[in-house]
Formats: structure tokens, C-alpha cells, sequence
């Protein structure tokens, strides 16, 4: 749930959202980065009764020491964040300074399969488990393929891992995500899974695309 506005709205949303999913199912805070550090600090502390699994970009993702702090201070909810993190040398400090309990990597953020590969086994030797980012387009075919790999061949447990999900916009992919049970289906075909359909391609490209007229329906 987003946390990042006005606090008692969102005391007022975590009561209606636990009333409806109950006791045990994991409630994950998103505060976009929208607080600074003794705001994050102080807003947990009013949230902290409703035992969220964590907080997810609590203050700005630039500002290490800053999440160290927040994480001091709320633990024992974990900070989420990674999402907006181009290379391993932050997710490096990020894990020395003890700053986040959910290394949260995004496949299109970071500068490719190689720098992903280095972020994956510094959370694994720093015991953090990976619970990738997946809300844009193409992002769920993406992950999947970084999620099997942390877990075949770095050896990642699954305890304490998710991978998000959306619904939506998987109709443009010529192989896009399965999902079973609530869990994603190992790809079976070779490669990265986001090679779009070329209707798609041409119906969308910016300026000519048919999307982009105004009397497109």
C-alpha cells in the first residue's frame, strides 16, 4: 500500500486493508521516496501496529546513511529499496551500512545482465534475499529470468522472496509470463522474454504509431 501522503489517511487505509486480507498475509509499505529521514522515522512509528513487512523506498534513494538510520530506527519492519539504483557500488554500500533488509533490483535500471549478476551475489554473501521490481512494461518477462537464476544458481532460498507482478500489457510480448497459483512459471523458451510483437511495435512507435492519433479509439 502507498504510504507517502497524508499519514492519517494512511492509518486510516492499513486498517480497512488488514480488516480485508487478515492477520496473516505480509503488508509491504510504499512511501516513493516522499519523506525525508526523521520523517520516515517518525510516520513507522505510527505504522509500526500494523506490522507491515516493510517499508519500501521510505526517503531518497541517493541518501545511503539516511536508510541505514531509518533502518535502525524501524527495525523490526525491513527497508525496501533498489529500484532506482544504476549500479552495484550503491547496492554495495547500501548492504555495508546494514541500510536494507529487501535488495530490490530492476532489470531495465541496472546497466545490464552483468551488473545484475554482481548485485545478486553481494545480497546473497550479505544474506539480503532479492525480491526484484516489476511494474512496467516488459519488466515481469524480464525478472523472471534474474529470479530463477539468484534461486538455480546462487543458491537463494525462497523464504522471504517475491517478485512482483502486473497484470497488464503482457499481450504485446511473443513470450510473456505465466503465472500459476500465484507464482511465476519457469520460461521455456530461449532468450529474455521481451521481444514484442510487431503489431505492437507499429501500432505504439512515437510520432507515426496509429496509438498516437487523435482519432485512434
Amino acid at each position: 500500500m502507498k504510504v507517502g501522503s497524508n499519514i492519517e489517511d494512511a492509518v486510516r487505509r492499513a486498517t480497512l486493508l488488514l480488516e480485508e486480507v487478515g492477520p496473516n498475509r505480509k503488508l509491504m509499505m510504499d512511501a516513493n521516496q516522499v519523506w525525508d529521514v526523521d520523517e520516515a522515522i517518525q510516520n513507522m512509528q505510527r505504522l509500526k501496529d500494523f506490522d507491515p513487512w516493510w517499508i519500501e523506498e521510505p526517503t531518497s534513494p541517493d541518501d545511503v546513511l539516511g536508510h541505514a538510520r531509518i533502518a535502525k530506527a524501524v527495525s523490526p519492519i525491513g527497508v525496501a529499496t533498489g529500484e532506482h539504483y544504476q549500479n552495484r557500488v550503491v547496492f554495495k554500500q547500501l548492504l555495508q551500512a546494514d541500510a536494507i533488509s529487501f535488495c530490490q533490483i530492476d532489470a531495465c535500471r541496472l546497466a545490464g545482465v552483468n551488473e545484475v549478476l554482481s548485485v545478486l551475489l553481494m545480497a546473497a554473501k550479505f544474506g539480503e534475499p532479492v525480491c526484484t521490481h516489476a511494474s512496467g512494461v516488459g519488466l515481469s518477462e524480464y525478472v523472471q529470468h534474474l529470479s530463477v537464476f539468484d534461486y538455480v544458481r546462487i543458491g537463494a532460498s525462497l523464504e522471504n522472496r517475491i517478485l512482483e507482478y502486473v497484470d497488464h500489457l503482457h499481450e504485446h510480448f511473443l513470450d510473456p509470463v505465466v503465472i500459476q497459483n500465484g507464482r511465476y512459471q519457469a520460461p521455456t523458451v530461449p532468450g529474455y522474454s521481451i521481444e514484442m510483437r510487431p503489431e505492437s511495435l507499429k501500432r505504439y512507435r512515437f510520432p507515426e504509431g496509429v496509438a498516437w492519433s487523435s482519432s485512434s479509439p
